[in-house]
């Protein structure tokens, strides 16, 4: 999605007329394909300009939603977070305060009937209210949310937020960029040749042989390889990569609504498991694993028109160390994956738990973050003349892809740039208060 995005700018906008995208593999089928499709300008801590960069991608997301009759199938259906602990609910509160300027109005709802009404988001559509609501009345978050844990005592509902189609978004953004001169050819770049300098040509193989395309500029949009790409012209990327799992399986039992939003359950948990489960499993060391603290974060969503619920947890989240092998593609298994995102859950959402006894066979896929420390994409100029980036996308990179792909186009073609783009370039790691500012950064309100 970030090299269809980056090309769509450049052909479409700025009428760049020779573009040629290269990739071994159909488009969006490496781990954009693997992605919950969700969007939010929910970012909270001290991070404006991600806030600016994501307002703005979701401003370009609904304009190609408006196109087509929402053939991208945006909706606003918003991102709850729940949690039982006191202290989180505090600091939930405390992060809306500070978040809140670049993210809407704020509404506070502490008691039941008092103040501004808090308005369900609709199934359909990408009209409904912006902001947050922030929901502290127990009374009212079983009134709009019965299916969560009685003991829920704190509901934060980021409003301009749901999921939307990610394949059709790739795919109109392709065709729109074809239709301006774009070109598609299936090979794996090999080398990127230089002359005084700068970008001349990239050497592309694809069927049994290797060409070499002159070129004025370059462009690496690889996802989970970019460090390996880079390293083609010698530049070393700050960048590491996350094994992220998703599991479907149908809610037969309507357990949670159609309607829902996605929904994430805020506080770090031990899964429920019997007694005479707890003495099984702790008597290996595999087994007290599953005994452990394991994070916050559980989230799931309803998926298409069916009964369909994706169930996701990065409690596996470790980082994998790069090198041109890795990441490795299909992902390595975990079986276990299925049921302890469903424990997880079944947390959040009680009724879930029924499904324990015979959980219905479930389909798991995923891909890989790709992420620099802070967790701030990598756009912009690569250090070598002509050489760009739009990477590091860690696990936004579907709902960032446009405005990404529209700042990457400014950088190459000398366009004005937004007031945010000095905080994405690699660049930004040259300068020793940059450095001392992220340093101690904590938790990136990543899913």
């Amino acid at each position: 999605i970030a090299g269809i995005a980056a090309a769509y700018h450049l052909a479409v906008h700025h009428g760049v007329g020779r573009v040629l995208l290269v990739d071994p593999r159909p488009p969006l089928t490496l781990t954009s394909d693997k992605s919950t499709e969700a969007y939010r300008n929910w970012w909270p801590g001290p991070d404006e300009p991600m806030r600016r960069f994501m307002n703005r991608s979701i401003d370009l997301l609904e304009g190609h939603a408006r196109v087509g009759d929402n053939r991208i199938r945006l909706n606003r259906r918003g991102y709850v977070y729940a949690t039982a602990d006191p202290l989180r609910a505090a600091q939930l509160e405390a992060d809306v305060l500070e978040a809140a300027p670049e993210l809407g109005p704020v509404r506070v709802h502490k008691w039941l009937g008092k103040g501004a009404p808090y308005l369900p988001a609709a199934p359909e559509g990408f009209a409904g209210p912006a902001g947050l609501d922030l929901i502290r009345d127990r009374g009212l978050i079983h009134r709009y949310f019965p299916y969560l844990n009685d003991a829920t005592i704190a509901v934060l509902h980021a409003r301009r937020a749901g999921w939307f189609s990610g394949q059709q978004l790739g795919m109109l953004l392709l065709e729109e960029a074809r239709r301006a001169g774009t070109m598609l050819q299936t090979g794996e770049v090999r080398g990127v040749s230089l002359a005084g300098g700068r970008v001349a040509g990239v050497a592309v193989a694809g069927d049994g042989q290797v060409e070499t395309i002159a070129a004025g500029a370059f462009v690496n949009a690889a996802g989970p390889f970019v460090g390996p790409v880079a390293a083609l012209l010698g530049v070393e990327l700050p960048v590491f990569c996350e094994r992220h799992l998703k599991a479907a399986f149908r809610d037969s039992r309507g357990v949670v609504p159609r309607e829902a939003p996605l929904l994430i359950w805020e506080d770090a948990q031990r899964l429920p498991w019997s007694a005479e489960e707890r003495a099984w499993l702790a008597e290996s060391d595999e087994g007290a694993r599953l005994l452990g603290l394991f994070p916050p974060g559980v989230h799931c969503r309803p998926e298409g028109a069916g009964e369909d619920l994706l169930m996701l947890w990065a409690y596996h989240a470790e980082p994998v160390a790069p090198s041109p092998t890795v990441p490795v593609f299909p992902l390595p298994a975990d079986p276990q994956f299925p049921e302890i995102v469903l424990r997880g859950l079944s947390t959040m959402i009680p009724g879930l738990a029924g499904y324990l006894e015979a959980m219905p066979r479930p389909v798991v896929d995923g891909g890989y973050y790709t992420k620099t420390r802070e967790n701030r994409p990598l756009i912009g100029p690569l250090g070598v003349p002509g050489a760009y980036i739009i990477g590091a996308l860690s696990g936004y990179g579907l709902m960032a892809a446009p405005a990404a792909g529209e700042l990457l186009a400014a950088h190459v073609t000398g366009a004005a740039l937004p007031d945010y783009a000095a905080a994405f370039v690699p660049a930004r790691y040259d300068d020793p208060a940059y450095q001392a500012q992220i340093a101690g950064w904590e938790g990136s309100r990543q899913l």
